[in-house]
């Protein structure tokens, strides 16, 4: 390997990772990567393509010349790009137009260049896609020391993105977290206290054995309804905090979605939804638990599981909410906490409700948390 060029590949390599590390915009990450990619291989032009769920290949970052906007470009699963990042094995061609391994599935915006190399972006676990390089027609092809760095550097940079994107990933748990603790700690304890000393008040008021004089039982009057005002402010800070953003929809099939998306960012694979009924029609207080219970079931599959499928199904019955979070993982660990399993028995009880959980290390956990509804 040539020493000044991987000297240069370490450097980019270090500031990429600062950046990704730091939380910069993830577009820039890639534009700054593909751009050092294209400089490391002298090359005319350099793509970054993300791998989808179904193998194709779609162009995320692109530096340099070409005919039209790469970006967006979808290539074909049976493209050499593709195999790339499917096998991990990097490719290089003399031209990749005329190659027999390469040329059938050429998107017509690659069709001016020839030399070609593509290396595997990502890990041997997380295999995001592949960095590709190409040289006009006619020019010199990659030769082996260029591809080597060129294979170096794609791996580095895709293991600090895939380490970026669990740190990321990490700290939206702690703060869904520590939002619904907040807010669970402001419900269940905080409101119970202004409830019950407003009570104790407006008792006193009504007391017929002790009269009060007017201006004292106005003062109590008024301190009772500042309580109720009080418990108003703090149960709309807790819907404020279970769904921060005021513009996402607050109908409970749409949230439902948004956690089971989270939860597959955090697991690396989508779980599977299935909405049975209308969840618009549910009482805003159920909905509330019915979403704290749903991000506390899927918080325990992506910290403890290691599942590899994971289930949701909601269902709005007549009279009835049924909620299954069913994941195929080792079952409950005999030295985790049941604090977050306490809490689901918790709030279904106070919706009139129950949870029940079975877990073993051989079938996985299956969480079933029913409510009833307003008929």
């Amino acid at each position: 390997m040539d020493p000044t060029l991987a000297a240069r590949a370490l450097t980019a390599s270090t500031e990429i990772a600062t950046a990704a590390l730091s939380g910069d915009d993830p577009e820039a990450v890639l534009a700054r990567v593909v751009e050092v990619a294209a400089e490391l291989a002298e090359a005319d032009l350099g793509l970054v393509m993300a791998r989808g769920e179904d193998g194709r290949l779609t162009v995320e970052a692109a530096h340099g010349t070409a005919v039209e906007d790469p970006v967006g470009l979808v290539l074909s699963t049976r493209s050499s790009a593709a195999r790339v990042a499917r096998s991990g094995i990097p490719m290089v061609v003399d031209d990749v137009t005329t190659d027999p391994r390469t040329s059938p599935f050429v998107p017509k915006e690659l069709w001016g260049f020839g030399p070609f190399a593509a290396a595997p972006f990502g890990t041997r676990e997380r295999r995001l896609g592949a960095l590709t390089v190409y040289r006009k027609k006619g020019a010199q092809p990659f030769a082996p020391p260029t591809v080597e760095v060129l294979t170096a550097f794609a791996a580095q940079a895709g293991l600090v993105l895939v380490l970026a994107e669990g740190s990321n990933a990490r700290q939206r748990v702690a703060v869904f977290e520590e939002r619904e603790r907040i807010a669970r700690d402001l419900h269940d304890v905080i409101i119970q206290r202004l409830y019950g000393a407003g009570m104790q008040l407006d008792l006193l008021v009504r007391r017929p054995t002790k009269r009060l004089a007017k201006a004292d039982a106005a003062r109590l009057a008024e301190a009772v309804d500042q309580l109720d005002a009080t418990i108003a402010d703090v149960r709309e800070t807790v819907r404020t905090l279970r769904n921060p953003d005021p513009t996402e929809p607050t109908d409970l099939a749409e949230t439902t979605r948004g956690e089971v998306a989270t939860a597959g960012e955090l697991l690396g694979f989508q779980p599977r939804l299935d909405l049975v009924g209308d969840p618009a029609k549910v009482p805003g207080d159920i909905a509330d638990h019915t979403r704290a219970a749903l991000r506390e079931a899927l918080s325990n599959v992506v910290r403890h599981s290691g599942a590899s499928s994971v289930r949701v199904r909601l269902a709005v019955n007549p009279g009835e909410l049924e909620l299954h979070v069913v994941d195929n993982g080792c079952g409950i660990p005999p030295g985790v906490t049941r604090r977050g399993l306490k809490h689901l028995e918790e709030r279904a009880e106070q919706a009139g409700g129950h949870c029940d959980v079975l877990s073993s290390a051989r079938t996985g956990t299956t969480v079933t948390w029913k409510v009833p509804l307003p008929r």
